[in-house]
């Protein structure tokens, strides 16, 4: 679990009078002081009481969720001839691949000293694998993507009816990925409301989330950490205003720079990730996609080899980027501007972690420059715009690769079919 902020409370996680295999957890990964949305929601959520909670990300969000639900495991145990594979006690939703995977890594480290076994079932992996464990496992956490989870319940591979907490992180993503129908069936097959407690934990709430958290909790209390800023303070933004022929050109003399060590090019559609990366490795440049239709094996094997520094770029949409959490990342590119304003935020925020400074380039072409006026809205602030200066606009070494537009198949996946009917619950 990284340190994502260098804001912390006065409150120690010492004070919390939490279990001390959880502390001794807590202590090994490096905390001692609660960060703000931590201070003000584990006083209530420790308290077994409903909550939402809202703040940016890399404020302590996720840690707030898992020390509360690994503190109600260790205070009420189930002895293990009373529990039954397939039973969840803690549900975590999240609703992306690579989220729901940082959420089960941070998981198995606050559980290092308590035992307790940590379940991931996301789409993109070993489906078999996950359907064994479900099977076979006692589950303490469960931490799924909703429509892997789906398929399990509807194979009756696992049951929600025994759950004590269910967590649903990033819950406004949820509602923008046109998640909440798969989000409603699954709480549907929960325990009721009044015998379980809800968390639900996002970086904004609009009416509609506010409307479905009110139907999911029961008098949840709702916390509001208000950011200092919309953007990151150690983030130096710039945009290029650069036409479109002129992007591929001055994104690769820039990261030929020695300054830009690791970083992340953002761009708006699957189809504009899979060009930029040909074009880019074939300038030499030590490259790699990460995208939704890239198998998750091997978006972790990249992932691995990014944090390693054998990848300097990974090229990125805007979902799978939000599960990117690495330190170091130097530089964030923008080589389209995002539609959403909130999408810039995210995007930016991959860098300048921990304490770090970053840098963010955007470019402003003719096509996407009509976004600028809304995120300078967003974030209220003006962002500086500039001409590249004369090294950006250096010849490329080899010609650009020319494409035929149209014909183009989507990445799609299909679920695995599955054999057979419900299995039985086991021991």
């Amino acid at each position: 679990m990284t340190s994502e902020t260098t804001h912390t409370s006065e409150l120690r996680f010492s004070e919390l009078n939490l279990d001390q295999r959880l502390l001794d957890a807590i202590s090994k990964i490096g905390f001692e002081y609660c960060t703000p949305i931590q201070a003000e929601t584990l006083p209530w959520t420790l308290a077994c009481e409903d909550l939402i909670g809202q703040a940016q990300t890399g404020t302590g969000k996720t840690a707030a969720f898992l020390i509360t639900a690994i503190q109600s495991l260790l205070e009420t145990p189930i002895p293990a001839k009373d529990r039954y594979a397939s039973e969840p006690r803690v549900l975590a939703l999240a609703p992306t691949r690579e989220l729901a995977m940082q959420i089960a890594k941070d998981a198995e480290q606050l559980c290092h000293f308590t035992g307790h076994n940590v379940v991931t079932v996301v789409g993109g992996m070993n489906y078999d694998k996950q359907r064994e464990q479900l099977q076979n496992e006692i589950v303490d956490v469960l931490v799924a993507t909703p429509g892997r989870l789906i398929d399990f319940l509807g194979s009756q591979d696992v049951f929600l009816d025994q759950l004590d907490i269910l967590i649903l992180d990033e819950a406004d993503r949820m509602l923008d990925m046109g998640f909440i129908p798969d989000v409603k069936r699954i709480i549907r097959k929960c325990t009721p409301k009044d015998d379980r407690q809800t968390l639900l934990f996002s970086a904004t709430f609009n009416q509609d989330v506010l409307n479905l958290a009110s139907m999911w909790t029961r008098n949840a209390e709702f916390v509001e950490i208000e950011p200092e800023q919309k953007t990151a303070e150690r983030v130096q933004q710039t945009v290029y205003l650069a036409s479109d022929d002129d992007k591929l050109q001055v994104l690769t003399n820039y990261l030929k720079r020695p300054e830009v060590e690791k970083a992340i090019v953002f761009a708006n559609r699957r189809d504009q990730c899979r060009d930029l990366e040909e074009d880019l490795k074939n300038q030499g440049v030590k490259v790699a996609l990460m995208s939704g239709e890239i198998a998750q094996n091997k978006r972790l094997k990249t992932l691995d080899q990014f944090k390693k520094g054998e990848i300097q770029v990974l090229v990125a949409t805007d979902v799978a980027g939000r599960g990117i959490h690495v330190t170091g990342v130097t530089h964030v590119f923008n080589y389209n501007l995002p539609d959403n304003a909130e999408d810039y935020v995210h995007r930016i925020g991959r860098t300048g972690r921990a304490g770090s400074t970053g840098v963010s380039i955007s470019f402003a072409g003719e096509e996407d420059a009509f976004a600028l006026p809304a995120i300078e809205t967003y974030i209220s602030q003006k962002l500086k715009t500039e001409v590249p200066d004369e090294a950006l606009m250096t010849p490329l070494e080899k010609p650009a690769i020319q494409r035929k537009r149209g014909g183009r198949r989507g990445g799609g996946g299909r679920s695995p079919s599955r054999r057979g009917g419900p299995r039985q619950r086991r021991n």
